[in-house]
C-alpha cells in the first residue's frame, strides 16, 4: 500500500520503443505516473489526449508524464502513433509495478468480477517521495487537476 509522503516504489519497465525507463533515471524531475486500464479504449484515449494537450505546461514544471498499463510494448507504440502522444507509455505485462502501486484491483462490470487497473495517478517529487495520489480517477478535467499539484 502506497501513501502520500512515503518513498515511491522503484520501477524499471520498457517503454513503447523497448527501452527501459526507471524511477532512478528520473531523479531530479517530478514524475506523473498515470495508471490506466487499456490502450485505445474511450476513457483511456480521452485521458491520454488530455495529458498530451497539456504537456507543454508539464514540461515547464520540470515534470515527466508516464502512462502505465498492462498492455504490450507493441500495443503502446500503436496507441502513441494513432493519437500522436508525446510522452512515454510503460508496459507492465507482469503487473509487478501495478501491484506495488496498489492499482491492480478486483473490479466488477455487469455483475461479473475480474482483475484490472483502477485508474489512478501518482505524483512523485524530485526526491522520489509520493506527493499526491489520485485514486479512482474521473477522466474529465483530471490532467488540469494534476497540473495544479505539479505546479505547486
Amino acid at each position: 500500500m502506497i501513501t502520500e509522503g512515503s518513498k515511491a516504489p522503484s520501477f524499471a519497465l520498457l517503454n513503447q520503443d523497448g527501452n527501459e525507463v526507471s524511477l532512478a533515471s528520473l531523479t531530479g524531475k517530478k514524475v506523473v505516473l498515470y495508471f490506466y486500464p487499456k490502450d485505445d479504449t474511450p476513457g483511456c484515449t480521452k485521458e491520454a489526449c488530455a495529458f498530451r494537450d497539456n504537456l507543454p505546461k508539464f514540461d515547464t514544471s520540470n515534470a515527466v508524464v508516464l502512462g502505465v498499463s498492462p498492455d504490450s510494448v507493441k500495443s503502446h507504440k500503436k496507441f502513441i502513433e494513432k493519437y500522436n502522444l508525446p510522452f512515454q507509455l510503460l508496459s507492465d505485462e507482469s503487473k509487478t509495478m501495478l501491484n506495488e502501486y496498489d492499482v491492480w484491483k478486483e473490479k466488477s462490470m455487469y455483475g461479473k468480477k475480474y482483475m484490472g487497473v483502477e485508474r489512478t495517478t501518482v505524483i512523485i517529487d524530485e526526491a522520489g517521495i509520493i506527493k499526491k495520489i489520485f485514486p479512482k480517477v474521473k477522466v474529465e478535467g483530471h490532467a488540469e487537476e494534476v497540473l495544479e499539484i505539479v505546479k505547486g
